[in-house]
């Protein structure tokens, strides 16, 4: 590269997720992944971009996602897209175009994992590429589906070490009662003094208006009525079985009335998991019920609940309580050849361990033996496979206990059979 050429590096507010990080980034994906399985959800992947009237109307006009931070675009062909800002959209969508809720049982269990794009201002926890894993229950209204999602989270938390995380509740209400509510929330809202993009978003969504975290705002709001106080007798009752459901899975909960979350859809449940050592970003995820967004983009009525957790979030959360996952070893097997003869017959027997499912590596770049070694012992492999011509001529390698230093003639014929056994 020229000397006034920058090496190229990655878009701000993305990174790169290194060999030395992946298995702790692997490890929270995977224990996000497994209570679902267990539960009897089925995977699935959608695309990272759709129509953006998909995300406007679904996770709704007046949020701050729709208006201010997705990645839209106008294709080659005239199409407007955006890059997913969330995953439920998709997944509902996915839903309806293969009738997966006509086939099967309802509801309809999925999870996903992947990675969601917002154009945010980047900060630590807050990334404009993101992944998050994701998990919705589509086509069905039970209470026992709300807290099945909730304590399958506080599950997959746990199965970390994590500790230090609290789970927020709320009822956002439903058709029935929170437009009386919403009248009610700008009735008195009109009277805060608001800068004019706030009083906007009180007239279209005056719940988002709650969920604003500037100081001034939060100040005017002390007195603001509450939805708890508006909540229709069905909803109460539906609100009541949920944390009863909780509270005997010996999954402990708080009470937020505020809580409302950032997309429009939803309804009723509500909640979210909070780290207390992550500081301003300190959701690590969080969900609830959208019994109305199948409509909203074009499908029948299917009441719905989901959650979806960060992937990147919790890795800063298990730093912040100093748990480190232990690394799986990569490799078990480093074979140091010293010849050109060596080099051809160890490699054919680096290629046979592997395909008897052994993780075996080899020494490349024709280094010396002292610096081959060195290589054996930062690969993190239990064996080393150490050969030169004298040893192939009498049918041997020599077999290295990298941890404790002891060496052994083993008989090339059976060297593939004694590690297998040795690795058991």
């Amino acid at each position: 590269m020229s000397s006034n050429s920058q090496a190229f590096q990655a878009i701000k507010g993305t990174y790169d997720i290194l060999p030395a990080d992946a298995p702790t980034v692997l490890a929270v994906r995977e224990a996000f992944a497994a209570p679902l399985r267990r539960a009897g959800y089925g995977y699935i992947e959608t695309p990272v971009f759709e129509d953006i009237n998909l995300f406007s109307r679904g996770v709704g006009e007046s949020t701050d996602i729709v208006t201010k931070e997705m990645f839209a675009f106008t294709t080659l062909g005239g199409e407007r897209i955006a890059l997913r800002p969330e995953g439920t959209a998709s997944v509902l969508r996915a839903t309806l175009e293969a009738n997966l809720h006509r086939v099967g049982n309802l509801p309809v269990k999925l999870w996903y994992s992947g990675s969601q794009y917002r154009y945010e201002k980047p900060q630590k926890g807050r990334y404009r590429q993101f992944w998050q894993v994701g998990a919705e229950a589509i086509g069905a209204e039970d209470p026992a589906l709300d807290a099945e999602l909730i304590i399958l989270a506080d599950d997959a938390y746990r199965s970390l070490g994590l500790r230090n995380f609290r789970i927020l509740l709320n009822s956002l209400g439903d058709r029935e009662c929170r437009p009386v509510y919403r009248a009610a929330l700008q009735d008195f809202l009109r009277g805060l003094d608001l800068d004019e993009d706030t009083r906007r978003r009180a007239e279209i969504n005056p719940l988002r208006v709650l969920d604003d975290k500037r100081p001034d705002v939060q100040a005017q709001l002390v007195g603001a009525p509450m939805l708890v106080d508006y909540l229709c007798e069905g909803c109460k009752a539906y609100h009541e079985q949920v944390r009863e459901l909780l509270t005997a899975a010996g999954v402990a909960f708080e009470d937020d009335p505020k809580l409302v979350r950032g997309l429009d859809y939803y309804t009723r449940t509500t909640f979210e998991f909070v780290h207390d050592g992550l500081g301003s970003q300190s959701a690590v995820g969080g969900g609830g019920r959208y019994d109305g967004l199948s409509e909203m983009i074009g499908g029948p009525a299917l009441p719905s609940v989901g959650w979806a957790l960060g992937v990147d979030r919790t890795v800063l959360a298990l730093e912040a309580e100093g748990i480190t996952l232990d690394a799986p070893a990569t490799t078990d097997v480093f074979a140091v050849p010293l010849g050109e003869q060596a080099r051809r017959v160890l490699f054919g027997t680096v290629t046979q361990l592997r395909r008897e499912g052994v993780s075996a590596d080899i020494v490349y770049g024709g280094k010396g033996i002292k610096a081959a070694m060195k290589a054996a012992d930062r690969s993190g492999a239990r064996w080393a496979i150490v050969a030169g011509d004298r040893d192939l001529a009498e049918g041997n390698v020599q077999l290295k206990d990298l941890s404790t230093g002891d060496q052994t003639p083993v008989a090339l014929d059976v060297l593939v059979t004694t590690l297998k056994e040795k690795l058991q």
